[in-house]
């Protein structure tokens, strides 16, 4: 299987958790994607809550990655920069268009469908169980600097000097039919 991790520098742990997903368990409706047309999906990011992240974490960036994607590189669902080190937790929903869940001083890049939100899951019919690799980055700097219309795989180049720790959750998600 796809190791997002297999060629990144090792990092420390920490914690994260969600009220929306249990790790290793399947995404609900909500995390499904309507915009992609899954009935009753509905694009509403999950809240995420983190503690534990090592001293000197001067911001977080979130990421939301499909390794599983029938792509060659895999489907940035959600990516989110310069969360301020004081917040340890986004709602669910922060992730919509508008970003007003989002706390001040953070934006989010646009994903691999080039919109500036998260988008769900959406595995096409009979490719089998796809993994939604959600991460919290702790990192060293208070802003990583990269535009706010970069995308999610620059952010990942971009703060892999800068990781101190990740905390990773994984949920999955399958259309059979």
């Amino acid at each position: 299987m796809n190791d997002p991790f297999a060629r990144l520098p090792e990092a420390e742990t920490f914690t994260v958790t969600s009220s929306t997903v249990t790790d290793g368990a399947s995404f609900g409706a909500a995390q499904m994607s309507g915009i992609f047309g899954v009935p009753g999906g509905k694009d509403i990011s999950p809240q995420l809550s983190w503690a534990g992240a090592p001293e000197g974490t001067k911001s977080y960036a979130v990421t939301v990655y499909d390794p599983d994607a029938p792509t060659g590189s895999g489907f940035w669902h959600w990516a989110v920069a310069d969360i301020p080190a004081a917040v340890t937790s986004l709602p669910e929903g922060a992730g919509d268009d508008t970003g007003t869940g989002l706390p001040d001083g953070a934006f989010q890049l646009p994903n691999d469908a080039r919109v500036a939100r998260f988008i769900g899951a959406a595995p096409p019919a009979g490719h089998g169980p796809h993994r939604y690799v959600m991460v919290v980055h702790a990192l060293d700097v208070e802003s990583i600097g990269v535009a706010a219309d970069a995308t999610p795989a620059v952010l990942g180049f971009t703060i892999a000097s800068h990781i101190l720790a990740r905390a990773v959750l994984t949920a999955i998600a399958e259309n059979p039919a």
